[in-house]
């Protein structure tokens, strides 16, 4: 039983030095100072730097301390935070936008479809008035041809009475 307690102790230990080691790395190299980064670093579960509060306390204190002058500026967790409200306030004012643009491609389409049903009025009453207009002018223009020609068709006909009886009459010797 002992071996297996000073097992466990040993794979412990090992564990441990391997979170000190991705703790030291990532704080010599500006690289990941999160529980899940380091957890993944080390190749240990998260839960493992939650049992043992000193760990979790270094990665806290190594996360909030400030680079040092002249070395690469680590991501903290802070800048992720802001990050992630300005991501999240930009996917607002996108959503925001998108749900404008279907409202106006939805009434779009209703006025086509509405428009083509032919349910509703005509979109060029203007055009179809101005139409009616000038075709009832042609046929009030038409109509006086017609009433001249058969004017002088009626006159025709009279001359070529007068003439026809005028021929058909005997002439005086």
């Amino acid at each position: 039983m002992t071996s297996m307690i000073e097992g466990k102790k040993a794979d412990s230990a090992r564990r441990r030095e391997r979170v000190l080691k991705a703790l030291d790395a990532a704080v010599k190299t500006g690289g990941d100072l999160t529980v899940s980064g380091l957890a993944r670093a080390a190749r240990v579960d998260r839960t493992f730097l939650y049992r043992h509060r000193d760990l979790l306390e270094r990665v806290h204190v190594a996360a909030s301390t400030p680079v040092e002058e002249g070395r690469v500026a680590a991501v903290s967790r802070v800048s992720l935070q802001t990050d992630l409200a300005n991501a999240l306030e930009r996917n607002k004012r996108l959503t925001a936008r998108v749900r404008q643009l279907e409202k106006r491609l939805s009434t779009e389409l209703g006025e086509r479809v509405w428009a083509a049903s032919g349910l509703g009025a005509p979109t060029d009453i203007d055009d179809l008035q101005r139409r009616i207009t000038l075709l009832e002018q042609e046929l009030a223009a038409t109509r006086g041809e017609l009433e001249e020609r058969t004017e002088e068709l009626e006159a025709a006909r009279a001359a070529n009475r007068e003439l026809t009886r005028a021929l058909n009459q005997p002439h005086p010797a």
